[in-house]
């Protein structure tokens, strides 16, 4: 039997694994969800066999019924193949007593390649299975890391076409060439003046707008989407907390049955929730430890209770994690509310009209495996120069935050548990900020500079992803102000 997928906000909303990828954002606003959390129902000790295209296969099998065993494994095979650095796809490096998993091996060299590797191959097949006539127009907010991905996933493949808005001056140097650079006949590249959840909050309001979709589909266009809000995004980021497991096991490094902590550098909430989903399929994760950068919001609410978005914004050294409105809490509160829609649709009705809401006790005892950490920007300076004088090891600045929240917690709570840390991006990503926390002496560098001085201290290869953008030339150059999103994709369309 199908496991069917419904809207957070409306039981009633069913669609398949398919048309949940398909349609990206319910019609209601509300994210699609798994009707229950699929068990692993394998030995453990096998997952210490199984290569990452096979890994991948079991984890998604059992979510994405609806694809037959030939389409599923074609789009693994297809996704997770040369375009990665490494055979392990996802290897794992220890360094001072924790195991950080590399999820930077991909095309544009940051976590978001391990789901958008697949996307499209996904979207494209569930098009075809469910007769889809309309091009899909991939629309799409970034911190930074999501666009990119998503732009080198889509790029001239048939019946699609990729709209992603950026905010300018809030990614880093590097992101932002990544993005411009893009090459492709389907992309579209677009600054926003404002911050990422301006530019979620209009992607969001895009999306709920009726009278777009109708003036779309008369064209020929249908929206759908690449942010983590698509299941289809999710879901395989599901398989690398498996797969990581398994890796442990192969190496010695724990038996099975053995507990591990996950701590996840997180903005938008969706790379954790992964963590909770696999926890939720029988892995053995104890705890899952939320790390925040100065947007704190998700530490507080943690603490609390209560998310509250009212407060300033912070542009920080660590970009994609500078996110006030983190849209997959929303899976996470419907779950605990015991999947009632009516409660859920409540408090993101206050998010939305007083930006904050607060959680009863209930729901603060079914969050108990979940504990939230920051780091301030100093904090993350002094974390990457520890770790390398310590190690030689290199931290990007985003999993600088989840390392320092790491040994604090660790440090507070006793708790020696086994722990993998997600590192979401390659340093060559934030050189600057890197190279500069390591030695202040590089203050004086260009970034390219300071790129090839990064590989020489740390022993590394420039990876494919910077070579390509040193000389690239820009091809999207084009800023706007929020309120202008609806018209600029719309002239980008060529629809009046």
């Amino acid at each position: 039997m199908d496991l069917m997928y419904r809207s957070t906000r409306n039981e009633q909303n069913r669609v398949t694994a398919s048309q949940a990828i398909l349609k990206g954002l319910a019609e209601d606003g509300g994210l699609f969800v798994p009707e229950q959390i699929p068990k692993l129902e394998l030995p453990l000790e096998k997952l210490g066999t199984m290569s990452y295209q096979e890994t991948a296969y079991t984890v998604m099998s059992r979510f994405l019924t609806d694809y037959t065993e030939q389409e599923l494994k074609t789009c693994i095979n297809s996704a997770y193949d040369a375009k990665f650095d490494t055979s392990e796809i996802a290897p794992i490096r220890e360094a001072d007593g924790a195991y950080y998993l590399e999820l930077f091996h991909g095309a544009t060299i940051a976590f978001k390649d391990m789901a958008l590797s697949i996307l499209p191959y996904l979207m494209t097949t569930a098009a075809k299975k469910n007769h889809e006539d309309k091009e899909i127009v991939i629309l799409t907010a970034t911190s930074g890391d999501t666009g990119k991905a998503a732009l080198a996933g889509f790029a001239d493949v048939p019946g699609t076409k990729i709209i992603v808005f950026y905010p300018k001056n809030g990614v880093s140097a590097v992101q932002e060439k990544q993005m411009v650079t893009q090459k492709g006949a389907n992309t579209c590249v677009i600054g926003i003046h404002g911050n990422f959840d301006d530019a979620q909050t209009g992607v969001k309001k895009l999306f709920g707008d009726v009278a777009l979709g109708e003036v779309l589909a008369r064209a020929g266009y249908r929206f759908s989407s690449a942010n983590s809000i698509n299941i289809g995004r999710l879901v395989p980021q599901i398989v690398y907390y498996v797969y990581a497991y398994g890796r442990l096991m192969k190496e010695g490094r724990i038996r099975p049955g053995d507990l591990i902590n996950v701590v996840v550098p997180t903005g938008n909430f969706g790379n954790i929730l992964a963590a909770y989903y696999a926890k939720c399929m029988g892995l053995p994760i104890a705890r899952l430890v939320c790390a925040s950068n100065e947007n704190k919001v998700l530490y507080d609410f943690f603490q609390t209770g209560v998310y509250d978005r009212n407060r300033e914004f912070i542009l920080t050294s660590s970009p994609s994690m500078d996110i006030l409105i983190s849209s997959n809490l929303e899976r996470l509160i419907y779950r605990m509310a015991g999947d009632d829609a009516k409660e859920n649709a409540r408090l993101m009705a206050e998010l939305s009209s007083k930006g904050s809401y607060e959680i009863n006790d209930s729901m603060k005892e079914a969050m108990r495996d979940f504990t939230g950490g920051f780091a301030t920007m100093k904090d993350v300076t002094v974390e990457i120069a520890k770790l390398y004088e310590k190690t030689g090891y290199v931290l990007d600045t985003h999993t600088a935050v989840a390392s320092c929240v790491y040994r604090t917690y660790k440090a507070q709570s006793g708790d020696h548990t086994p722990t993998v840390i997600a590192s979401t991006a390659s340093p060559y990503k934030f050189a600057r900020s890197v190279m500069e926390a390591i030695d202040s002496k590089y203050a004086g560098m260009d970034d390219f500079e300071l790129i090839d001085e990064l590989s020489r201290i740390s022993g590394t290869k420039v990876p494919r992803a910077i070579e390509e953008i040193r000389s690239a030339e820009v091809l999207h150059d084009e800023v706007i102000e929020r309120t202008q999103m609806e018209a600029a994709v719309k002239e980008f369309l060529g629809i009046c």
